[in-house]
């Protein structure tokens, strides 16, 4: 990996970073990789000869790969961004990472942004990366977010819970890597208004889930989406279509709140600008199928017809552009 890719790796740790409001029209796709040649839980694992095959797709696309806190600097400074920027980010910090994946992402010199959370490296045992394997990547220009300490169901563990975590989680990247990552992954892609408050208040400049969809440069820097890329939707054709899709720019979204305490939820946005073909507009749940959708002028509803089941649950919007690629705005919610 090349200087200048160590150089912006290490913006990742500009912790003292302030949030600008001013987000630049913008976007770019993140994606989401968990374990690697590991099929024991398959929804988590990619194999090493689809990595490689994905890294290809990048190039021959004309993808630019950048690392994610340069694609987050540049949103917030409203510097726009190349087409087809894509970052990626491995959640979890398994061995699997040190052993199999990051050989061939260092081939193919491309950045990466490790998601840790530091109790599970602290316990230690074969199924984790060592504190030394992650500054040896860190040396190579791997950059690091955090997942907290102990990878909370924060929904679950209450206020005081998730402070004391995200204080421990800091006292321990101080001690280990020297310096407190700016960017926070939320464990299980699970957000509440209340979490997302905590988080900011620690100091993160921008917190990422686990719902699909383009980053848009003015969403909520602290519930941002990524495609996960593994075994089960890392396939060619949804790959290709994941990593040249563009964002649904939606803004107002109800219920502001990821928890949700009303189920189902009367879900709905605004969008922020015309957006072609919107007549095409369909919306899916992952335990209802299609939805549907109602519109008045740029306001738009999805009305479910059941309750979500206890846990996670989430809603994709899509529409097929003039050019072929497909805007796509996704949320999650949870169900306590």
């Amino acid at each position: 990996m090349g200087k200048r890719s160590v150089a912006s790796a290490a913006l990742i740790w500009l912790g003292a970073a302030v949030m600008s409001s001013a987000w630049a029209a913008d976007s770019a796709v993140i994606l989401l990789y968990h374990r690697f040649d590991d099929d024991r839980v398959a929804a988590l694992n990619t194999s090493t000869a689809q990595l490689g095959a994905q890294m290809a797709e990048f190039k021959n696309g004309g993808h630019a790969v950048l690392p994610l806190a340069e694609v987050m600097e540049a949103m917030r400074a409203g510097r726009p961004l190349p087409d087809k920027v894509v970052a990626i980010t491995i959640d979890d910090a398994a061995a699997s990472v040190y052993s199999r994946a990051w050989p061939v992402l260092r081939k193919a010199g491309l950045p990466v942004t490790l998601a840790i959370a530091t109790d599970e490296i602290d316990r230690g045992g074969s199924e984790v990366m060592t504190w030394n394997q992650v500054r040896e990547l860190v040396a190579a220009g791997v950059a690091v977010a955090s997942q907290g300490a102990a990878r909370l169901h924060m929904v679950k563990a209450g206020s005081e819970a998730v402070a004391a975590d995200l204080v421990r989680a800091r006292a321990r990247f101080e001690h280990e890597l020297g310096r407190v990552p700016a960017l926070f992954v939320w464990p299980w892609g699970e957000a509440s208004a209340e979490a997302i408050r905590l988080v900011r208040d620690a100091g993160y400049v921008a917190a990422f889930g686990q719902h699909s969809g383009a980053v848009w440069a003015r969403a909520d820097p602290y519930f941002l989406p990524r495609f996960a890329a593994t075994s089960a939707y890392g396939e060619p054709e949804r790959f290709r279509l994941a990593i040249r899709s563009l964002p649904l720019p939606a803004e107002d979204i109800t219920p502001d709140d990821p928890a949700i305490k009303v189920n189902p939820p009367a879900f709905g946005f605004t969008l922020a600008e015309d957006v072609p073909g919107i007549d095409g507009l369909a919306c899916f749940s992952s335990h209802q199928g299609q939805l549907r959708v109602e519109r008045l002028g740029p306001r738009v509803e999805v009305r479910m017809s059941k309750p979500f089941p206890s846990g996670r649950g989430r809603i994709n919007c899509t529409v097929a552009t003039l050019e072929g690629r497909w805007r796509w705005f996704g949320w999650q919610f949870i169900v306590p």
